[in-house]
Parts: C-alpha cells; structure tokens; sequence
C-alpha cells in the first residue's frame, strides 16, 4: 500500500509549497504532486508543514535519562526507550547519541558505562522508533579510551567521532576556576578535588596528539567523520584541519568560527543557544554565528525539543526564508554525516517526515513518519 499525504504546506530545498500532496512507497518518497494515484491510503494533512525529519548530530539528552539525579541510574534498555520516544515526538528522526568517553569522569561519562550505553542502542535499535546513532565524545587526555573507541570502530559501532579537551585554560573552561565552578556544581567536588583532576589531564595530555592521529586514521579508514570541540583559536582551526577534522562544534567565538569557515570545516552550535539567547559558557551567540554566515547547522546539545523551535524562529530573528533555516537542521547536518538519502523532500529519498502546526507560535509535531511509517501522532486542540 501506497501512502499519500495531501493538502501539506511543503518545506522544500527553495520554497514553500501551499497545497501540496506527496507519494511515498517502500519506505522513500516516489513523487511530488503526482499526477495520478492509485492503490494508495491517503492522508490530509489540512494545511500543516511538512518537511523532512530532522536530524541531530550532537545531544547527550541521553545521560539525564540514564542518569536523572548523581548516582540515580535508570535501567539502560528502559532510558533508552524514554530518548528513542522523545526524539520521535520532536521530529528527530536521525538523532547521534553523544556519548563521553572520559576515565575516571562521574556518572554515565566514564569508559565503562560509555561503552555500555553504545552497545545498548544498537541492541535496542531493531525495535526503536527513530533511526539512533552513536556520536562518540572522546576526551583526549584519557589514553585508557583509545583501545575501547578502536574496538568499537572495528565493529561499526561508531558513526561519528568528537576530540574534546576539557582541560582549564583553553576552550570551554577559560580557566581553573570556571572548571572548578563546573564540577562544584555538577558533581558536588571540592577545590582540591577539582585541582588534582586538572593536574592528571594536564599530565595524560603529552601524548593525546599520537592518540588522535591514530583514532582519525581509522576512523576515516572506515568513512566515520570526526568533530573537533570547543574550539577556540583559529591556530586550533588549522591544526583540526592538518589532523583531517571536517566539522567544528561550538567554536567559542566569531573569529574562530570564522576560520573554521574558511579551512572548510563545517560548524555546529547549539539549537538551546539560539532559544535561549545566549550560550551556558559565555561563548559566542548561536543566533550571531548564524547572522554572520558561519553556522551550517544546529543541534539539540542537551534539549531535543529545542531544535525545531530554533529552526522556526530564525526566520523571525534574521529574515531568513524557512527552507533555509530548516536546512540547518535536515539537509546540512545529514550530508555533514556523509547521509546522503535524507534531509530532504525529494523523490528517491527516505520517507524521514514530520508533520508540524504551530499553536501559541511554537511548532509541534503531530506525526513523525520513519522509512514511510507512522512512528509518532499527536492531536492538537485548535
């Protein structure tokens, strides 16, 4: 059976198309506006958005669903089913779980339970609702999570790779006391406990550079794409590109972002950034990366929910055209991942959709449609 969706306000590569009917069959889209129909259910969407499934490269939403309170863990299988629900609610299709990859850290972002957490999604993936991926987070000062990254590659359990150094001084943590100020507040450490986790990565990082170089040469081996974090120099921007690095998350400022830009590495800042006007770490603005072309795409970071609603309101904030700003959250991100079957309505590509109104200004999704099927629906109220 043929599905057929009609009466859409289409969200297209170039426009938005008013009244307009879509094909699907075997899981992908057949045609736009066909001229004839048959064998097929049909389904009015009496004038709400439809685009393509949204899809999220960075959001580590999965920790607070394993980990709700320090040291409170759900059962994995269960927090999993929670996150895969949520995503199909909000419109992510394609969400890249990340996952810390950080010894001796607290809670879910240590070896461990890093690794634990990856092997469950793909256990869990034959049944879930949304197409999950695993982003692996990889603190470079750790030499202990190497071999287990290596390992996981080997078995094509990683689809993404991000280098982060959380070390204070550079990047997020501009000195020790925002990094004391961070783990005081999340992990309820003292100063002198802060002190001696600093003094151990200073020391594991002499080596992180042959670390790196070894992670990225399998990685790309195996068509994985690796991220660099927090940038915040444009000297790191070029020593990221000489590595192989092709996407850069949240650089910390303008200047960077716009080196990134220009080495041709592809940035990423934070949906919640945008909604909320501002970043959690005082770097630079997500709206103003965006304003000064040199944001390609959005991602949830820590709140699913957040990034359609970011996509709807740049249109507001910087006049953009909705097919444009939607582009940051489908089309761009998915060919950032090399996913090059969706992020689009266009015919041959996955039948990854959602259906969007917008009550009270914020869109919601009311169904989200996964290889052609219907993975979530949601009435709303006029």
């Amino acid at each position: 059976m043929k599905t057929y969706l009609t009466h859409a306000r289409l969200i297209t590569t170039n426009a938005v198309v008013d009244d307009a009917s879509v094909l699907i069959e075997d899981g992908h889209i057949v045609a736009i506006n066909p001229e004839s129909t048959s064998n097929v259910e049909s389904i009015s969407l009496n004038g709400q958005y439809l685009l393509p499934g949204l899809v999220d490269l960075h959001c580590d939403a999965i920790e607070k669903e394993i980990e709700p309170r320090p040291n409170a863990f759900f059962p994995m299988d269960f927090a999993i089913a929670q996150i895969d629900r949520h995503n199909a609610a909000v419109g992510i299709t394609t969400p890249f779980h990340a996952i810390s990859f950080a010894h001796e850290e607290f809670g879910v972002r240590n070896n461990e339970k890093a690794a634990k957490i990856v092997r469950s999604l793909h256990d869990y993936q034959p049944q879930a609702l949304v197409n999950n991926r695993v982003h692996c987070r990889y603190e470079i000062t750790d030499p202990t999570g190497l071999p287990i990254l290596l390992n996981l590659l080997h078995s094509d359990g990683i689809h993404l790779i991000s280098l982060m150094d959380h070390t204070p001084g550079q990047g997020q943590f501009k000195d020790m006391q925002a990094y004391q100020d961070y783990l005081s507040r999340t992990y309820n450490k003292s100063a002198a406990e802060v002190e001696a986790i600093a003094v151990k990565k200073i020391d594991q990082g002499a080596d992180a550079l042959e670390r790196v170089k070894t992670l990225i040469s399998k990685a790309l081996s195996l068509g994985v794409q690796i991220a660099s974090h927090d940038d915040d120099t444009p000297d790191r921007i070029g020593s990221m590109q000489a590595l192989g690095v092709h996407l850069s998350e949240f650089p910390i400022n303008l200047e960077t972002a716009k080196a990134a830009q220009k080495a041709g590495l592809q940035t990423i800042f934070g949906a919640p950034n945008l909604l909320r006007g501002q970043s959690q770490s005082g770097s630079i603005k997500a709206i103003d990366a965006i304003k000064n072309q040199v944001g390609d795409i959005l991602c949830a970071d820590y709140s699913p929910a957040s990034l359609l609603a970011a996509a709807f309101r740049i249109p507001e904030l910087l006049g953009w055209s909705l097919p444009d700003a939607i582009a940051l959250v489908t089309h761009n991100p998915a060919q950032a991942a090399n996913l090059s079957d969706r992020g689009e309505l266009t015919p041959g590509k996955r039948a990854d959709l959602i259906a969007v109104r917008c009550p009270h200004g914020f869109p919601q999704v009311t169904t989200t449609w996964v290889g052609g099927r219907i993975v979530y629906q949601c009435h709303y109220s006029i």
